[in-house]
């Protein structure tokens, strides 16, 4: 017999799940990593425009000196994390991350609220948010590397992007409509409500997790119990570790083109606009364009570019993309070119080269989805930031103007490509072996 007969919602709820490559009984996991990842982001981006106008208040020539700052603290802020992985079991530690960032939010909210050192407590904002938006989203990938396996993630990591992607509609969306009427300040409240939901997520992961019947990786290891070890593991682990190196200079490679874009839209923005609520206002449109795009490809184009044309071209799309608009913008460095460019190029990273590089990690052990990757997502990356920014304000110097300054970015371009491709093909290798691990994260007794 065929069973009972699904209604048109149950009819159309299986085929929207099976059109997003979401296996039986991982529903309710996937659906969850979305909210968390949803709540994460919205929180982010509601702060991210207000970050975006403090760094133009501060002067566009001083961004270097912010950079240089924010490496400064994730230097102190990666041993920390790495001190806690150590001693924290996983179901302590991730909720963790987000209390510690939780109450720093309640104190800025304070100090903004007293109108105490107001030119310190803002730039010290700009650093914090951009510490906080690489800590959470690290620990966010790092614990969905944990939870799915290589195969899993292949599927369902573009998927679990998109919650992102909603959450990064929402919150330019909300900061838009209410930062004129209420203030910066209440938004903050707002982000820490969102905070409070992710955690409540996270623990809804570890619940199914406790109940999988892969409770334990490969070598026989509890995957609850803390990641013993030196809190400065994850950058010798890197160092010596060819795969990991690369990871890490696919993302300084990445860094310095974002660094590059971003300091161009700075000199071109306050060159095309006066009023601060002005640039606020297009920096939240900007934000607001690239992710109603990126959510779509995420929905419905990462899974099947993966299965249908594999990791490489996939890693190589986006930069092979940037190569070009560089040029254009070399060609025409006006502020329609860069929106337009600064919209794919964002939609492109979040959408395709974000998800397909944390698959690389699926096939690495727990202590470098935890401590490397951390690393790698954190120091390495806002170092290249601060490298990069130094190199944009000495080339400026020299009499670089920004048309020429775009076209020095085009073979960086072509050679994060490159790096993408050669990454895919040693992954190739890594992931036969993680593919024969059992499934993650479905229902008790089921295999997903």
């Amino acid at each position: 017999m065929d069973g009972p007969k699904l209604s048109a919602p149950a009819r159309l709820g299986r085929r929207l799940i099976g059109g997003l490559r979401i296996g039986p009984g991982e529903a309710g996991p996937v659906l969850l990593a979305f909210a968390y990842f949803f709540c994460l982001l919205c929180a982010y981006y509601i702060l991210r425009p207000i970050r975006d106008e403090m760094g133009i208040q501060g002067g566009v020539g001083n961004l270097q000196w912010v950079f240089t700052a924010t490496f400064g603290v994730m230097l102190v802020a990666v041993p920390v994390f790495g001190w806690a992985v150590a001693h924290f079991p996983r179901r302590r530690l991730v909720p963790l991350v987000y209390y510690f960032f939780i109450a720093n939010l309640l104190v800025f909210f304070a100090l903004f609220e007293a109108r105490i050192a107001a030119p310190w407590v803002a730039r010290g904002f700009f650093v914090w948010v951009s510490v906080f938006n690489l800590f959470v989203v690290s620990v966010f990938w790092s614990f969905m590397a944990d939870l799915f396996t290589n195969a899993q993630a292949r599927r369902l990591f573009g998927f679990i992007a998109a919650g992102g992607s909603f959450g990064a509609i929402v919150g330019p969306g909300l900061t838009a409509l209410l930062a004129e009427r209420l203030g910066p300040t209440p938004l903050i409240l707002i982000s820490v409500g969102l905070l409070g939901t992710a955690v409540l997520c996270v623990h809804g992961l570890l619940h199914l997790d406790r109940r999988s019947p892969a409770r334990d990786d490969p070598d026989g290891a509890a995957r609850d119990g803390p990641i013993h070890g030196s809190p400065f593991a994850g950058a010798a682990r890197v160092a010596r570790s060819p795969y990991l190196l690369g990871i890490g200079a696919f993302t300084v490679l990445y860094t310095t083109l974002s660094t590059f874009l971003y300091f161009e839209q700075a000199h071109i923005v306050a060159g095309a606009f006066s009023k601060a609520g002005d640039r606020t206002t297009l920096f939240a449109t900007i934000d607001l364009a690239v992710n109603v795009l990126t959510v779509l490809a995420q929905l419905f184009v990462v899974a099947r570019l993966v299965e249908r044309f594999g990791l490489a071209a996939t890693l190589a799309l986006v930069p092979l993309g940037v190569a070009v608009g560089f040029a254009v913008l070399g060609l025409y460095p006006t502020l329609a070119v860069l929106v337009v460019f600064q919209v794919v190029r964002r939609a492109g990273n979040y959408a395709l080269t974000r998800p397909a590089r944390e698959m690389l990690y699926t096939v690495v052990p727990r202590e470098d989805k935890y401590k490397s990757k951390n690393f790698n997502d954190t120091v390495v990356y806002r170092g290249g930031d601060a490298l990069s920014g130094w190199a944009f304000a000495l080339l400026r110097a020299a009499g670089l103007g920004l048309a020429a300054l775009a076209w020095l970015a085009v073979p960086v371009a072509l050679l994060w490509a490159a790096l993408g491709v050669a990454l895919a093909r040693h992954q190739e290798v890594l992931r036969r072996p993680a593919d024969r691990q059992p499934p993650r994260l479905s229902r008790s007794g089921e295999r997903s």
